[in-house]
């Protein structure tokens, strides 16, 4: 008997997995990933000449539950149109029955993949506070993200920034008829509570949903009906702190910022992204932030090192003058 090499089992998986595009508009031309419950694919849109990227079903559906999980993610993101979420183009069934969604195909690398290149701690933030915008929209139109993490981030080469994979999102103030594909129109409120009710239909109490290290204590417990932007929140804080990790000695203010975001008790975090990305903004400022209590020392310095440039022009004035003098009086 011969056995097939690794690359050729490879292959076989490749071919096994590829969507039947026949008849779509459709073709082929390479697989870039693979997800939970679906696999996402390079193809090209001959009707427009673009390429973009498709994902579709690549486990068996046999109830219909993913089938309805990934339709309603297609139209949760078609639903949030912002320049960092990736935009869908559309949507709809394969011959061979799996359901699918095309949208942008996003040049760039993840969040952890891009981070070494990231310059310094102002880069950093500044990187972050496009994260946050992205998000902070988001809960704007009460969509939760839950899976925030850096392989859900990816950077462009020009340095947008894009929050994918929306498939465990989840509807605030939305109701979901069982065993519907429809995904109701999202209510937008102009002023979110931190605090809104989160109830979800379809999924139970106890199922945990999301990525350990970067899921909110009440998220890791399965406590359904407590996770709420705060819970994204807390997921924000430990991306934060992943950007931070390699940049060296962090400074107390941005040490306080990740810890408020990322406190066991929700109720002592950031009410919002939004109060979140201001003392990120403040920090960046040169301004005081909620998360960090300064004493008078701490106020001075930072009063310091937000005008240094101003104080390292006097100091050169008052040196040259004094020198001027000196030499004026030999």
């Amino acid at each position: 008997m011969k056995w097939l090499s690794d690359q050729a089992l490879d292959r076989l998986r490749v071919a096994a997995d590829a969507p039947d595009l026949s008849g779509t508009g459709y073709v082929l031309l390479d697989k870039l990933g693979a997800g939970g419950m679906g696999s996402v694919f390079r193809v090209e849109d001959t009707a427009l000449g673009r390429q973009v990227a498709l994902k579709v079903l690549g486990i068996v559906d046999s109830n219909g539950e993913f089938r309805t999980r990934l339709l309603r993610e297609a139209k949760i993101i078609a639903q949030l149109e912002h320049p960092g979420i990736v935009p869908v183009h559309d949507v709809g069934t394969l011959p061979d029955g799996r359901v699918f969604y095309t949208m942008k195909l996003v040049q760039g690398r993840r969040l952890d993949q891009y981070r070494a290149e990231i310059g310094g701690v102002p880069e950093c933030l500044r990187t972050f506070q496009r994260i946050c915008e992205a998000v902070s929209f988001a809960h704007a139109h009460q969509v939760l993200h839950r899976d925030l993490k850096p392989q859900n981030i990816m950077v462009g080469k020009f340095g947008e920034v894009l929050v994918m994979d929306w498939g465990l999102a989840k509807l605030l103030n939305a109701e979901i008829p069982a065993g519907s594909n429809e995904v109701p129109k999202i209510r937008v409120q102009q002023q979110p509570s931190p605090d809104a009710d989160t109830s979800e239909a379809g999924t139970a109490h106890g199922v945990v949903l999301g990525t350990p290290g970067y899921m909110a204590p009440e998220q890791a417990r399965g406590d359904v009906e407590a996770v709420g932007p705060r819970a994204d929140v807390y997921s924000l804080g430990a991306v934060l702190k992943f950007l931070l990790v390699d940049s060296g000695r962090v400074p107390e203010a941005l040490s306080a910022i990740g810890s408020k975001a990322t406190a066991e008790n929700a109720q002592h975090r950031y009410g919002s992204v939004e109060e979140l990305a201001n003392d990120i903004a403040h920090y960046l400022d040169g301004l005081p932030v909620s998360a960090y209590p300064e004493g008078p020392l701490a106020r001075l310095w930072r009063w310091v090192v937000k005008n240094s440039a101003w104080i390292l022009l006097i100091v050169a004035y008052l040196v040259m003058r004094a020198l001027f003098v000196l030499w004026r009086g030999r």
